[in-house]
């Protein structure tokens, strides 16, 4: 399988992952590095394995850390379109959570109180569209911090579970999750250049829906 790419240079790549790939090594990582022809990529963020969309790897060390600093110190913007069952109160707005991750569950959880394991999560959301006849709704949302599983819990836990989620909840079935990476913003670690790479999903499972307004979206 090829993957597709959306821009390089020699210092980074920015890829689509497909859903059901690594984004560490020994997933797309090597992968890329086969494709590619060269020794070694490496990995600067990642994404679930059942989620797909627009991911950033550097091609050397150096660029590794500085693309690791600007996530880590959020100059970077990550946003994602998903499609959850129901819709937020508010047309946008901010959520703000305590997550605990269970390793040995690979499961993400909702607490109340700080402890050990515990961090803070934030994103934003905009819901772009709604549809009745199936009762979703298209969002996109911003992280503010990057957490396991964070969009997913966050939005599940009110109760608006991802359609095709169903290790949180979600009671639509469908092949893949609807969540998807959608756009990687950043000024780039050796250059300077301000760089936005935009992706949206395939028209495919329930995103057919909002095919008309994630179009809008490349306008």
């Amino acid at each position: 399988m090829d993957i597709e790419i959306l821009y390089e240079d020699k210092y980074l790549i920015a890829c689509i992952k497909p859903s059901g790939v690594i984004s560490e090594d020994g997933g797309l990582p090597d992968m890329l590095s086969k494709q590619l022809n060269v020794k070694r990529i490496f990995c600067v963020h990642r994404l679930d394995k059942d989620v797909g969309g627009v991911m950033i790897y550097a091609k050397d060390g150096k660029t590794a850390a500085l693309l690791s600093e600007a996530i880590s110190a959020h100059r970077a913007k990550k946003e994602y379109l998903l499609i959850c069952q129901g819709a937020p109160q508010e047309n946008a707005g901010t959520l703000f959570d305590l997550l605990y991750h269970d390793k040995q569950k690979n499961k993400t959880y909702v607490v109340k109180k700080e402890r050990k394991g515990v961090k803070d999560a934030a994103l934003d959301y905009e819901v772009l569209a709604k549809n009745a006849e199936s009762s979703v709704s298209l969002v996109k949302a911003a992280l503010k911090n990057g957490r396991s599983h964070q969009i997913r819990v966050q939005f599940a836990s009110r109760k608006m579970p991802l359609a095709g989620d169903g290790k949180y909840g979600s009671g639509i079935k469908q092949p893949k999750i609807a969540l998807w990476s959608y756009r990687y913003a950043f000024l780039h670690p050796v250059t300077g250049e301000e760089i936005s790479i935009t992706k949206t999903p395939p028209m495919e499972n329930l995103w057919v829906a909002f095919e008309e307004e994630i179009g809008r979206l490349t306008m």
